[in-house]
């Protein structure tokens, strides 16, 4: 395959890294981008471009795109991969935590995307492929903003790929299922800080116990190599899939939730969280 100039941003743990790795080994010229850059002093050792980048400055943005265009001219695909979850009850959570989580999500996203763009028209062809979630399609108790950004991720995804296929833009949406990273390590604290002493402290609790069981645990989650191999294999192909799946519980849960209806969906996840 064609060497290809790829950023990754997120890159400093979890999927972002892996990916990273797997596309430096397979050869391309590829960029990381997070805001921990000593995170990524390993990718520089294999031969990546690590460049600091707070997703919700637009000054750190607008840095990144120009230092690659620089240097290459180009952009021939771009992982938003950046991320997190805030959990806790919606009463219980800040509107200002709230707009943070849409700025890191999906207006940061947003930005670097319309900043790539131009490049991708102007070569006609390039790749935007964006991690969303399983939880982009369901939903689970105390989730509700990380949930509302996945949603409107799998919305946005869509408008864009009907309004770039013209330019010979492929827009690829990935959707994991549990995957063991850092996700759970820094879901729970602020989970329990929001609502562990207030009227949702009993679902907090279960919740906390069972975000444990799944990210902690060996086999609670699948190995972030199974998401990495689906980008690599969306870089590949030269027809991706809109959509890629991969991950524990993530086409189960998915299929329960698309043809069983609210209400079976409902009592499914709260018996997991009892």
């Amino acid at each position: 395959m064609k060497e290809k100039v790829i950023l990754v941003t997120g890159a400093s743990s979890g999927i972002g890294k892996e990916t990273a790795i797997q596309l430096i080994n397979e050869g391309h010229i590829v960029y990381t981008a997070a805001r921990r850059v000593k995170n990524m002093e390993a990718l520089d050792a294999l031969g990546g471009f690590p460049l600091q980048m707070d997703i919700t400055k637009d000054e750190d943005i607008q840095n990144v795109v120009n230092t690659i265009i620089e240097k290459h001219q180009k952009i021939d695909v771009l992982v938003n991969n950046a991320g997190y979850a805030i959990y806790g009850a919606i009463e219980d959570t800040t509107i200002e935590d709230a707009r943070r989580q849409f700025e890191v999500n999906i207006f940061g996203l947003g930005r670097l995307t319309q900043l790539v763009l131009p490049y991708m028209r102007k070569q006609q062809s390039g790749k935007i492929i964006n991690i969303s979630s399983m939880g982009g399609k369901m939903y689970t108790p105390l989730g509700s903003w990380y949930h509302a950004t996945k949603h409107a991720l799998e919305g946005w995804s869509d408008c864009l790929r009907l309004e770039v296929a013209q330019f010979g833009i492929d827009v690829v949406i990935i959707q994991p299922g549990a995957i063991q990273t850092e996700f759970g390590d820094v879901m729970t604290k602020p989970l329990m800080e929001r609502s562990g002493n207030t009227a949702y402290s009993k679902l907090a609790k279960a919740i906390e116990k069972s975000t444990i069981d799944t990210y902690n645990k060996t086999g609670g989650g699948s190995p972030s190599s199974v998401i990495s191999n689906l980008i690599s294999k969306a870089i590949k192909a030269r027809k991706p899939k809109t959509r890629y799946v991969a991950g524990k519980y993530a086409k189960p849960m998915m299929f329960i939730r698309k043809y069983f209806g609210d209400r079976i969906f409902d009592k499914l996840i709260m018996s997991q969280v009892k």
